[in-house]
């Protein structure tokens, strides 16, 4: 039973976390998923609680943590040890939190004040792409097509290849840059790829420079980037497929904090 304790001994934990970091490879899981669940099976196995014992010490936790571990523990028990997981979480809807959004003149100025041209190129493809830290950060020159002007990501969240525009503004900056054939974009002076700290880094101190009392992060310039698509009268839809949202309702959290029917309203007064 999944509620039973097991004391597991050092050998069996091992080919037990052997096994998990198998699963998880076959389900192609993101890295930090998988780092997620190896370190909360390793916390678990060594607790020697049952399930529930040790979901109980994650009440103290945020809801996104505590959600981890129960699926951690979930997908342990039922891709591992082959057994029916017994415990059922009251799992409380995520409560709805409103992206924080720049307007076009705040990333204007984050970009012209950044004269590091390898970091300005960094923001724009954040913002005139919409793509994710991981995204940019894997970017590839072959991923580029200058004639057709898009961006074929081929290193998209969940192995889901998906087109991009590629922005004028990003050409021009592009070719200033130097552009090669193959390899990727964005190297650092020891000539690996950005790690995300370094792109966070960027951000962070682009928007300090100029000002900006918000906590800009790169996923700012993301959501930055689809609602002032939003705002402007591009279809949601067409916006979805931008982003590469599986499910609508994701990309709808958008209409929240698009002004322009808002100012519409005020303009009622």
């Amino acid at each position: 039973m999944a509620d039973e304790r097991k004391n597991y001994s050092p050998d069996e934990r091992y080919d037990l976390i052997g096994k998990l970091i198998e699963e998880i490879k076959l389900r192609r899981y993101s890295f930090q998923t998988g780092k997620s669940y190896i370190s909360i099976v390793k916390e678990f196995l060594s607790s020697e609680k049952t399930p529930r014992e040790f979901l109980l010490s994650y009440t103290n936790k945020s809801k996104s943590t505590m959600r981890s571990a129960y699926f951690a523990l979930k997908f342990f028990h039922e891709n591992v040890l082959n057994t029916k997981f017994e415990e059922k979480l009251p799992l409380a809807r995520k409560s709805l939190k409103l992206p924080l959004v720049l307007s076009k003149e705040e990333i204007s100025k984050m970009i012209e004040s950044t004269k590091n041209l390898k970091h300005k190129i960094v923001i724009m493809f954040l913002y005139y792409a919409g793509l994710r830290l991981d995204e940019a950060r894997n970017l590839k020159w072959q991923d580029i097509d200058f004639d057709r002007e898009i961006i074929h990501l081929k290193t998209a969240k969940g192995d889901k290849e998906r087109v991009v525009f590629l922005h004028k503004k990003l050409i021009d900056m592009l070719r200033m840059y130097g552009t090669k054939e193959e390899g990727p974009i964005f190297l650092s002076q020891r000539e690996g790829k950005y790690n995300k700290r370094t792109i966070q880094q960027i951000i962070k101190s682009a928007s300090k420079k100029v000002g900006i009392k918000k906590n800009v992060t790169p996923h700012t310039l993301r959501h930055s980037f689809a609602t002032h698509l939003l705002e402007s009268g591009a279809d949601i839809r067409y916006i979805q497929q931008l982003l590469g949202h599986k499910d609508l309702k994701t990309t709808q959290i958008y209409t929240h904090v698009a002004n322009k029917d808002i100012k519409n309203l005020a303009n009622l007064l």
